[in-house]
């Protein structure tokens, strides 16, 4: 029996690799069920902190010094600097800006909240008037119809 498998130690190399598939496509299914939100395009965008204000004025400051400097990374590291290396009373105007947006923002998310609660209900009454009013239509040419046939026979 040198260097000889048994029928045993072949089955239960065979068992493992079947139990290894079966576990991989559970987590596959899993993942599958599930689904991502849409999202709405009427829906506010939410407002930029005062760093992202002060990076506005500081993007265009940095582009006119270094004209010849393209890279994304080290104009928002020399931002990043510059906004930690600023006291509180140079960063207020940063930050009074951003409170007015925030409060532009609470704003129009209210009335976009207001009006997505106010939409589906008004949609669905219009929907169930134009069923209505459709089998309506539908029921008056099917009389027609019928009518007609008749008077077809009759001649």
């Amino acid at each position: 029996m040198k260097g000889g498998r048994s029928k045993a130690d072949t089955s239960k190399k065979a068992d493992t690799k079947l139990s290894m598939k079966r576990r991989g496509a559970e987590k596959a299914k899993k993942t599958v069920k599930k689904a991502k939100a849409g999202k709405d395009p009427n829906k506010p965008k939410r407002p930029p902190s005062a760093f992202f204000v002060f990076m506005e004025e500081f993007r265009k400051q940095f582009k006119e010094k270094n004209p010849n400097n393209k890279l994304v990374s080290v104009v928002g590291k020399a931002g990043g600097d510059k906004w930690k290396s600023l006291s509180e009373a140079e960063k207020a105007p940063y930050v009074a800006k951003a409170n007015k947006y925030k409060t532009e923002y609470t704003k129009n998310m209210a009335a976009y909240n207001k009006k997505t609660a106010e939409g589906p209900t008004k949609n669905a009454d219009d929907e169930e008037e134009s069923d209505k009013s459709k089998s309506e239509v539908n029921d008056d040419e099917d009389d027609e119809e019928g009518s007609e046939g008749e008077e077809e026979e009759e001649e």
